[in-house]
């Protein structure tokens, strides 16, 4: 039923109608709804390409968000995205409708409680990756990815000039780093530092430190620091 406008009817009905969109089966007194309503239905995001699938020979039906879809037809309409992509938190199965996904939303979805860190399972042989809240995660190659969470480091093993030292706190300074490298830092101005970093985190793994500046700390953090005397 269409008003004087033309426009879909908003009357409700006596009997709930039956729909389907991802594999998951809904029930509304709406004949009419629109793409925007069942992506919100699914909670899936408004910018992804919604398709209603149509019988062969024809083509499935794009579903656009201001599209209203009559859901009293005789069969149970199916609703599909096409482009989707599923991994996993702490074992637990997600999807995502983006290629590109940061830890802050990762955390969101996996319910990931602050004093954790979060890491991407890597194959035996190399260190599992942690993931920081701003770092972006490429979801589309190959394979699901599998995310676990464990409480944070409370101390650190990091290589300062090829020597193993402890740390215990997520982040270090330049002077500390200068400190640990030879037992003191001279804040005399004729005496200058070099301090460079490796295997650290993602984006910038690698890296030269300034004086004030401060870095993450990564387990088995390499530094390496020299010190010149301009005088």
């Amino acid at each position: 039923m269409e008003n004087s406008k033309g426009a879909p009817s908003t009357q409700k009905l006596k009997h709930p109608l039956q729909f389907v969109i991802e594999g998951k089966k809904y029930e509304t007194y709406d004949q009419y709804k629109t793409g925007a309503e069942l992506k919100k239905l699914a909670g899936i995001p408004l910018d992804t390409d919604l398709f209603l699938s149509i019988k062969k020979p024809y083509a499935d039906e794009l579903i656009e968000n201001d599209k209203a879809v009559n859901l009293a037809r005789p069969e149970t309409e199916y609703f599909f995205v096409k482009k989707k992509l599923e991994f996993f938190i702490n074992g637990e199965p997600f999807t995502w409708y983006k290629q590109f996904i940061n830890g802050l939303e990762l955390r969101e979805l996996g319910k990931i409680p602050n004093d954790h860190d979060l890491f991407l399972d890597i194959k035996e042989g190399w260190e599992d990756d942690q993931i920081m809240d701003d770092e972006i995660v490429d979801l589309a190659r190959p394979g699901r990815e599998r995310f676990f969470s464990k409480p944070k480091h409370t101390e650190f093993t990091i290589i300062v000039n090829a020597r193993e030292k402890k740390w215990e706190t997520s982040e270090i300074s330049f002077e500390q780093v200068v400190f640990l490298a030879f037992g003191a830092y001279d804040p005399n101005p004729n005496i200058g530092y070099t301090v460079t970093y490796s295997r650290g985190h993602l984006p910038k793994p690698e890296g030269t430190m300034v004086k004030g500046s401060v870095v993450k700390v990564k387990n088995k953090m390499i530094f390496d620091v020299t010190a010149t005397d301009k005088s």
